[in-house]
Formats: structure tokens, sequence, C-alpha cells
């Protein structure tokens, strides 16, 4: 009896050590570098300003992963049923405003006052007056698929600069945006990228590319440059907006890091007053994923495991602003994490309001 129990026990062990080290995954992780994290000290040092946020209560919709100021004075939030919510400052008179059947990520407005959205299963969106749906882009080449638009920004001249977080995971392919992005930064292969649609002509060039999960965007006060958050590697670069397909990796000029080792996953990026630029970080590091930075095959058996054993990181509410000089003005933290997965800050009105992938509500605070 003793023996069989023994043979049954082996067999169960070569069967998980076999499933662990030869199912097949579809990320191919690469081996990197991953500096020591700096903790939350300095400018980043622990404090309760994040804490107690109001709610703006959002009916059955939840994560308000984008929230943009229209140029009619309204506010407009991204939710995970592809919904886009209209409200006044103080959340009252709610409306759908359209649902684009995806799953927008980020919002912003034309000079004409048009809205432009970057879906992460449709691609660059126009939502015009009535709710109509416009494909603006969805390629860069017939052969070139924009597959997880993600943040964008609108130029002067009209010009939008998206980022195009992945071109290896598509939130359509994987059945939504969380599960895609972890597959891309647990492989590390950096094919993040930042687009620039041309409404004039239709076209969309490359930007730059080499990015470890492309994320926030925003533009410097003189139209120059863009701010693009780099969520694998925990980062900002600065990129000029004439680049035309820089690797970020090469050194030119035209790309280089604003910040760099943030204690967190930087997502949306967002323009304030008086030159503030906010950033959310949507968890803290977790030092055990940065240990395995170098060894791909570690990552490759992680992800044979359910996703809840992933080391991601702890719930933690933290969104930052920074200069233009990359100079840290404001960090606001919420340690315990009561509002999940903060992505960002719109502020206006007096306002600040919190960006969330998960929430069932609008965090705010008075500024």
């Amino acid at each position: 009896m003793l023996r069989r129990a023994i043979i049954v026990l082996t067999g169960l062990i070569l069967l998980v050590a076999g499933y662990l080290a030869l199912w097949p995954v579809p990320a191919s992780p690469v081996a990197w570098s991953a500096s020591k994290a700096p903790g939350f000290e300095g400018p980043f040092a622990p404090n309760q300003r994040l804490a107690g946020l109001r709610m703006i209560p959002i009916g059955k919709e939840y994560g308000p992963e984008h929230i943009a100021l229209g140029p009619d004075g309204k506010f407009y939030a991204a939710m995970t049923s592809g919904a886009l919510l209209r409200f006044e400052a103080d959340g009252g008179n709610q409306q759908p405003v359209a649902n684009t059947d995806g799953r927008v990520l980020g919002i912003a407005f034309d000079p004409g006052g048009r809205m432009i959205v970057a879906d992460a299963m449709r691609g660059l969106l126009a939502v015009g007056a009535e709710g109509q749906i416009t494909v603006l882009a969805d390629h860069v080449t017939p052969d070139d698929p924009i597959r997880y638009a993600n943040a964008l920004t609108v130029g002067p001249d009209g010009t939008v600069y998206l980022s195009d977080s992945s071109t290896r995971f598509s939130p359509r392919e994987w059945g939504d945006t969380y599960r895609a992005s972890v597959l891309d930064i647990m492989e590390q292969s950096g094919t993040g990228r930042v687009l620039a649609y041309d409404p004039g002509t239709g076209k969309v060039r490359i930007v730059a590319h080499g990015l470890s999960f492309a994320n926030g965007i925003a533009l410097s006060t003189d139209g120059r440059w863009l701010f693009v958050s780099e969520t694998g590697r925990y980062r900002v670069w600065k990129i000029a907006t004439d680049a035309r397909d820089v690797d970020v990796a090469s050194g030119s000029p035209q790309a280089s890091v604003l910040l760099d080792n943030l204690p967190g996953y930087p997502d949306n990026l967002t323009r304030g007053s008086e030159g503030r630029l906010w950033l959310g970080l949507f968890r803290p590091r977790n030092p055990a994923a940065d240990s395995l930075a170098p060894y791909p095959f570690v990552r490759k058996v992680l992800l044979r495991l359910p996703r809840w054993m992933l080391p991601l990181g702890k719930p933690y509410g933290h969104v930052f602003a920074f200069d233009e000089q990359g100079r840290i003005v404001a960090s606001l933290q919420d340690p315990a994490g009561a509002y999940p997965e903060t992505t960002g800050a719109t502020e206006a009105a007096g306002r600040l309001y919190i960006h969330s992938l998960h929430a069932p509500t609008i965090g705010w605070l008075p500024l």
C-alpha cells in the first residue's frame, strides 16, 4: 500500500514538473536588467494624501480608466463596458454618450472639439456628437495592425499621438487589456511604440519603437516633445514629436529618459495646471518580480501558474506630478490601496479626479 502511494505521488510530482517546464505559453520571455527599486523615500516618502477619496457613484459601470475634460466643460470617463460616460464636475447629470463595443483607454479632443479615443480592441476612433463611431486608424500599414491602442494626445495641428502598447499581445485576442498587458510585461520583448496619425492624409507613422509596454502620453507645452510612460521598465521618456521610427535604445537625441527607476508601474499621463504632468502608478514594484529579470525561463514557468500567483505587487494608491524637467512636485498616496489600481489623475475645476482600471466609482479630492 505504501509502495503504491509512493508511486502515485511520484507520478503526480513528475506530471506537475512536466507541466511547469514544458506546457506551451504564448510569451517568450527575454532577459533584462532591473535596477533596485528605490522604495518610497525622498520625493516619494509615504503619506496619506490620497486616502479618504470622495466618491462619485457610476451605477452599474466600473473601471474609469481615463477621465478627460471636454471643450463643453463636461467630463468624460471610459468604462470597462466600452461606454463613454459624460458628467458634470460634481458627478451629476451622468449620461452615456457612446459605446465602442471595445475598451477605451484614452480620451482626447481635437482642435475642432471632436472626441478622439484610443480603444484597445479597435484602434484609433472618432466619436461624433450623436455617439456615432468612426475608425480613424487600426493599421500602420496593411500588414502592420495597431494591436493595443492605449493612450493619446492631440497636437495643435490636429496630429494624434498614440501609444500602441504591444505589437505582440492584443487585448481582443486575449480577452481583456489586463491579461494582454501581463503577458507583454512578463515577456519584456520591447515591442511597444508611439504612433502619429495625420488627420489630413489619414496616414500613420511610427514615431518611436522599442518600448516595454508603451502607455501614458502627453505633449510638452511647446508641442515639440512627447512624454511617454514605459510601464514595463518603470520610467518616462521624452521623445521628439517629429521623430520617425526611432529606436529608443539607439541613443538618439530625439529620445531620452526623463524619469527612471520609479517605485511603481507608470500608467496614464495627463497635463495639469502650472506646467504639471500627472502620472498614475498602477501598483508598486515587487522585488521578487525584479529579481526574475535575468531569468526568462523562470518567468515562463510563472506564466503557467494562475494569474493571482504572479508577483505583480500589492495594492497601493499612488499618483504624482512632475514638471517638464523631471522634478517631482507632488506625491499623493494611499498605502492601504482602498481605491484600486490608480492609473492616473485629471486636474480640472479645482479637483483631482483619479483614474482606475477596476474601481466601481470615480474618486476625487479637492485641490
